[in-house]
């Protein structure tokens, strides 16, 4: 048998093929360890800065600390907005397991509704996952207490203590001051377009009215921040960096309080329930502005009725929201500067400063009034005065004295629209008084233009007639009838209406600058002199239309009445009271200052449907200027901001 000779390995063979898998691998190894030292250089040396400030981004948080708001006070020191502390439970889902399960063990503890968990869960739409959300807000000490034993239960669950607004009078004020309330999508939206987002990453309520919103820039302050080290669950661990939050600045008004609250009160009627008998508190719809004639200040600034603003700053309801919408006497409406009402014969002085000025008239000038007015050369019907029969023989004194329609019927025809509507918008009608509260409207001076862009139609010459009294097309705010009234007793001179008096930072006290804008020039002395004797004697002549309102006063006034119509009467059609709907009953208004030759308060009110001006809104004005005058005179001396200020901040 034959054998198979074996095959001898090829040693060279073998050793040179290891030889080339050896290279293959060490180069492999080099191009490895090659790569790895390049990432490890890009790690290191190229990205350190990058790689560094993420890793320290999860270590080291930055928290937002909300400032103080600044307090309000009125002109003597008394504090009408303040911030009290409240207590606040928190959830931060990332710390928490279970939160279905968590948020119904605290249901149970704490006595928690539907609404908390609605509320709850809208807010937590709208929060990053870190970030604590609120679950209730105003815990009870009960609430507090209670929590505070089973703590330990609730990982990622904390009671938090916050300052927040409250206004200690309530309804008084809110037409004034308006509110805080959370700060929602709409509120975001402005403050990025200001430019000042980041100043409000902690603050959770805003001015939404009034002077909390107009000084928000003031009230607020700068926000702080805390740089803490947290581990992986998010706790912290210390706190590495505290920057301390500028509180906003306190602000002092103008407004004095006890005269605010007296108006408030005088507005309010005690009426009986014609089905139970019971007396029961009505306040009358209107509005009352007391300014200062000397800088235009504002003394006091009431819109009846009202509402109380501190139902607001933790959230309303819908219910009661959806009760003062639906409310017929407007709570929610501040009249003082967004009512408007034809100012009826209460512009009749302003008119005779224009008529005079334009030599329409002169101080000496006569007319017969013989009840009546007709346009000239015209078969329109006849516009009436108030009074059927006539006054007689009146000049331009006599004629606001007693209020005479038909001597200003025939000055209106005499200026036209064209010169009326330029000489009031001197007078500020027609436009914002520039008070420092944003709600606020420029009603109405009627022109051609503005007729012909609101009804597509031209101007008629009877349209011009009753615009002389104060009706037809023109429509006032109380507070440009007071602005107005205040020029008038500084012979043109226009300062505008303000509430803000002082700023106090630091207890450096920083007065509100007021100057001189758009004033009346060109017109005599004796102009506006007749004009204020007019209503002198509207308070004191022997047929002054307000000569009983302000019978045996210790000081004198000037006034004026007015009665506005509310719906037109046919030619022989006699207007009674009794008869119409009280919604279509005359608008009682009036304005008054005194002392007449030293004046220190001018008066503007309004009463909606009261009736006739003198009778109504005249004996609220001579209250008033007793309250100022008389009972109380020492409060309005001239007095010096106040620094020294305590309050809850």
């Amino acid at each position: 048998m034959r054998h198979k000779r074996p095959k001898i390995r090829d040693h060279r063979a073998e050793s040179a093929l290891f030889s080339r898998r050896a290279l293959v691998s060490f180069i492999a190894v080099v191009l490895m360890v090659g790569v790895l030292l390049h990432n490890l250089y890009q790690l290191q040396v190229q990205n350190h800065q990058a790689y560094s400030t993420r890793s320290n981004d999860n270590r080291i948080k930055v928290i937002p600390v909300a400032p103080n708001r600044g307090l309000i006070y009125d002109r003597n020191g008394i504090l009408l907005a303040e911030n009290r502390p409240i207590y606040a439970l928190e959830v931060t889902t990332s710390k928490i397991k279970d939160l279905e399960h968590t948020l119904n063990e605290l249901a149970v503890l704490l006595d928690l509704n539907e609404k908390d968990f609605a509320n709850f869960k809208k807010e937590q739409r709208r929060t990053r996952r870190f970030k604590a959300v609120t679950l209730k807000n105003q815990l009870t000490e009960h609430q507090v207490s209670l929590f505070s034993v089973n703590q330990h239960k609730f990982p990622g669950v904390e009671v938090r203590a916050y300052l927040k607004r409250y206004y200690p009078y309530g309804s008084a004020l809110t037409h004034v001051l308006g509110y805080v309330s959370k700060i929602n999508d709409r509120d975001l939206n402005r403050l990025e377009d200001k430019g000042v987002l980041n100043n409000y990453k902690a603050t959770r309520d805003i001015g939404k009215l009034g002077i909390e919103k107009s000084y928000e820039h003031l009230l607020h302050g700068q926000s702080g921040y805390q740089e803490v080290e947290v581990n992986s669950r998010g706790k912290i661990i210390r706190t590495l960096k505290y920057v301390p939050p500028t509180p906003g600045q306190d602000i002092q008004l103008t407004l004095d309080l006890n005269l605010q609250l007296y108006i408030e009160q005088i507005l309010t009627k005690q009426k009986k329930d014609p089905k139970t008998g019971e007396m029961i508190t009505k306040a009358s719809r209107g509005a009352v502005v007391v300014m200062d004639p000397k800088d235009s200040s504002v003394l006091a600034m009431v819109s009846s009725p009202s509402y109380d603003s501190n139902q607001f700053v933790h959230g309303i309801s819908t219910k009661n929201y959806k009760a003062l919408l639906s409310d017929k006497a407007r709570p929610l409406m501040n009249r003082t500067t967004l009512g408007i009402y034809p100012p009826a014969s209460t512009v009749k002085p302003m008119i005779a400063v224009a008529a005079l000025s334009e030599g329409i008239i002169t101080t000496k000038t006569t007319r017969n009034d013989p009840g009546w007015w007709k346009i000239p050369n015209s078969n329109s019907r006849p516009f009436r005065d108030w009074l059927r029969r006539g006054h007689g023989r009146v000049n331009i004194s006599k004629a606001i004295e007693e209020s005479v329609d038909t001597f200003f019927y025939q000055i209106a025809y005499d200026m036209g629209i064209d010169r009326l509507s330029v000489w009031m918008n001197k007078f500020g009608y027609g436009k914002q008084t520039g008070i420092d509260i944003d709600e606020e409207n420029g009603a109405n001076m009627p022109t051609r233009i503005w007729k012909q862009n609101r009804f597509r139609k031209p101007w008629y010459q009877g349209d011009t007639i009753p615009i002389g009294v104060g009706q037809g097309y023109w429509t006032a705010t109380p507070i440009q009838m007071a602005k107005a009234t205040t020029i008038l007793v500084k012979n043109g001179v226009v300062k505008e209406p303000h509430l803000l008096k002082a700023t106090i930072k630091d207890k450096k006290v920083t007065l509100n600058p007021i100057q001189e804008k758009d004033s009346i020039t060109g017109v005599p002395q004796r102009y506006w002199q007749a004009a204020k004797e007019g209503m002198y004697l509207v308070a004191h002549g022997y047929k002054g239309t307000g000569r009983h309102a302000f019978s045996g006063t210790p000081y004198k006034a000037a006034a004026k009445s007015g009665t506005a119509q509310v719906f037109g009467l046919a030619e022989d059609e006699e207007y009674n009271s009794e008869e119409v709907a009280e919604h279509l009953r005359d608008h009682a208004l009036f304005i008054a200052y005194a002392p007449f030759h030293k004046p220190k308060a001018v008066v503007s009110v309004v009463l909606e449907n009261a009736g006739g001006g003198s009778s109504h809104a005249g004996p609220i004005s001579r209250k008033i200027l007793d309250y100022i005058l008389v009972d109380h005179k020492e409060a309005f001396n001239d007095s010096p901001p106040i620094a020294n200020l305590e309050g809850t901040g």
